[in-house]
């Protein structure tokens, strides 16, 4: 490991602590400082730390904390909100949920300093519907909060009130796209709003709304203690501060690494110990199903916002999949697919019908009956999704049709030329509907 990636433990330094998630090894471990001192503040003096200190969405898209925060429209007489994303549901995201089951009053504490930033009163933590354990632990975690003076009226003697709740979602991906999310809360179908107006002018209830990520929010009483300055001595210039990287696939110790942003994969797979005996890299994803794909060849790309989108892909929520030469491209890029057509919400045509056709175009494909014309029709379709979809989903799910036959044509071509045995019988084709 290089020197600038040695780091001592920032957002994990409570995980392996015994009965780390309850309040009193939280507060025995610096726990509710941050708080104290947060409340000492000014509102706008804390929201020009956030932005000082670099702070970028950990959910995937990257966008500066401090000045999503800053779009919130102040004295205009409305009640403001906080939601917290934690509907992770993403193939090979499992970063927020550990975080919630080891250490949920961090995320707590991030919550409350938070809504006191941008004067918001109420904030729910929105969880996917199957984190059953996760969202026990933070709802036990909110009453210890609530005992302790932490949530609730008079915050700390400071006179600022919030409430907090723990919602669970029914388990639909699309929700963790955040006006879907806020649609889902109010009690309707979870599915994506036009934008504009954007969340932080017409969000929760219609009110001026900060949707932001576990990981993200979790990050704020660090750096209220520690300063913008010390935030950004981690990282890179432009991607600042640690991450958590979960890694998953064919490595011998798959699990959550926090390092600092821009880290390299060769650098993930030494901590964790390296490919499993008999396999041999070939591709990868830096961010999740929703990022295109990278190969050997990109080993040393820093993995930080502005490294992964140069060499062609996106950071995402820093979920890296590991795949070897025991495993095939064009199958993965099938199951995946097979994802997003099974979770799209169905409000956009070419989100709907472009991954419906595209799950029977690889079907066909691993089926031995496709033709090299079904290349050109994935690349059409993607084009037709992307950028034409209401929300992320449709573009993300372009990511791995385009990128693996950006890197593995031949891979889809022996199925298509028979050189390679085909994945699906035909009876299977057949139940399918592949023909």
């Amino acid at each position: 490991m290089s020197e600038r990636n040695v780091l001592t433990p920032v957002l994990t330094k409570r995980w392996l602590s015994p009965e780390a998630w309850k309040i009193s090894t939280y507060e025995r471990l610096d726990g509710y400082s941050a708080l104290r001192k947060a409340m000492k503040a000014h509102p706008d003096d804390l929201i020009q730390l956030v932005k000082d200190s670099g702070l970028r969405g950990r959910g995937g898209a990257g966008f500066p904390t401090g000045l999503k925060w800053s779009f919130i429209p102040q004295g205009d007489g409305k009640p403001h909100y906080l939601v917290v994303n934690a509907d992770e549901g993403e193939p090979g995201t499992c970063k927020d949920l550990p975080y919630m089951m080891a250490d949920p009053h961090g995320l707590i504490e991030g919550i409350v300093i938070t809504s006191y930033a941008i004067r918001a009163n109420f904030a729910a933590i929105y969880i996917r519907g199957e984190a059953v354990h996760a969202a026990r632990r933070l709802r036990n975690a909110v009453n210890e909060a609530y005992a302790r003076g932490y949530l609730g009226r008079n915050i700390l003697g400071s006179g600022f009130d919030l409430e907090l709740v723990v919602h669970s979602g029914a388990g639909a991906y699309i929700c963790g796209e955040e006006t879907a999310l806020l649609d889902s809360l109010e009690g309707y179908r979870g599915q994506p709003r036009l934008k504009p107006p954007f969340p932080a002018v017409a969000g929760l209830y219609g009110g001026p709304t900060v949707v932001n990520n576990v990981e993200t929010i979790a990050s704020v009483p660090y750096i209220v203690l520690g300063g913008a300055e010390w935030w950004k001595t981690m990282g890179t210039e432009k991607s600042p501060g640690p991450k958590i990287y979960s890694i998953s696939g064919r490595v011998n110790r798959p699990g959550q690494y926090e390092c600092t942003l821009g880290t390299t994969l060769r650098e993930l797979l030494e901590l964790a110990g390296g490919m499993k005996d008999g396999h041999e890299l070939r591709f990868w994803t830096p961010g999740g199903s929703s990022t295109p794909m990278f190969t050997e060849e990109h080993l040393d790309v820093p993995l930080d916002f502005e490294g992964a989108a140069a060499a062609g892909s996106m950071l995402g929520t820093t979920a890296v999949m590991v795949f070897s030469d025991k495993d095939c491209p064009v199958y993965a890029t099938y199951r995946w697919i097979a994802f997003y057509a099974h979770e799209s919400c169905g409000k956009c045509t070419p989100c709907r019908e472009g991954n419906y056709w595209m799950v029977q175009v690889l079907r066909r494909i691993l089926s031995g009956q496709g033709t090299k014309a079904d290349l050109d029709t994935l690349s059409d379709t993607c084009d037709n999704i992307f950028g034409r979809s209401f929300c992320a989903l449709g573009d993300g799910a372009t990511s791995p049709v385009l990128s693996s036959l950006k890197y593995f044509r031949d891979d889809y071509l022996a199925y298509i030329e028979r050189r390679k045995e085909p994945y699906f019988s035909a009876e299977q084709a057949a139940l399918a509907g592949a023909h």
